[in-house]
C-alpha cells in the first residue's frame, strides 16, 4: 500500500509487478508483524548494472564497480598477498551461473579481523555484500574428506579455485 501511495498506481498492478520481480529474483520479500517487506536482492545476476542505471551512475564510475569478471584478477592478487591463505575459492555472485550461497571460501590461518577488512574492500569494489567463509585448514580438510554438505555444495556449484597452495583439491 505504501508503494501504491508513493507512485500513484493501482494496488493490483503494483502487486502484479512485485510478484514478477520476485519471480525473476530482482527483489525478495519477508513477512514480519503481519506486514510484507520488500528489498532488492543483491545476489541477483544483473544487480550491479541495474543499480548503475537507477542510481544514475555508470558501471565503471562513481561508487559502482565493474562486475567480478573484470575484478577477479585483482581479488586473487589481494588473497595471494595475504599471509596464511592456503586455499581460496570464488563462487556465488563472483562466478557467472554459480548458485553457491558462499561467494568466497578462504582456508588457512588468517586473522578474522584482517579477513573482515579485506572483505569490506572487496564489497566496496563489487558494490554489494559478499558472503564469505573463513576456516582453518584442518577443519576444511576434514569437512572435505567426510563430504560435508557445506563444502560439497560450494564444490558442486560453479566455482573458480584462485589459490590452492597445497594442491588439495586436485588430490581429493
Amino acid at each position: 500500500r505504501e508503494i501504491t501511495r508513493k507512485i500513484g498506481e493501482q494496488i493490483n498492478s503494483v502487486r502484479r509487478e512485485l510478484s514478477n520481480m520476485i519471480e525473476i529474483g530482482i527483489i525478495t520479500s519477508d513477512n514480519a508483524d503481519n506486514k510484507l517487506y520488500y528489498q532488492v536482492n543483491q545476489r541477483y545476476e544483473h544487480y550491479i548494472p541495474l543499480r548503475a542505471i537507477f542510481g544514475n551512475q555508470t558501471p565503471d564510475g562513481g561508487s559502482v564497480m565493474m562486475p567480478a569478471g573484470g575484478q577477479a584478477g585483482s581479488y586473487k592478487d589481494i588473497l595471494l598477498a595475504m599471509n596464511g591463505v592456503r586455499l581460496a575459492v570464488f563462487a556465488g555472485v563472483l562466478v557467472k551461473d554459480s548458485i553457491s550461497p558462499v561467494d568466497i571460501l578462504v582456508v588457512g590461518s588468517i586473522s578474522p579481523v584482517k579477513m573482515r577488512s579485506v572483505m569490506k574492500d572487496i564489497e566496496q569494489r563489487e558494490g554489494r555484500d559478499i558472503n564469505y567463509s573463513l576456516m582453518p585448514y584442518d577443519e576444511f580438510y576434514y569437512r572435505l574428506s567426510v563430504r560435508d554438505k557445506f563444502i560439497t555444495e560450494i564444490m558442486n556449484s560453479k566455482h573458480d579455485v584462485v589459490v590452492d597452495r597445497d594442491n588439495i583439491l586436485n588430490k581429493v
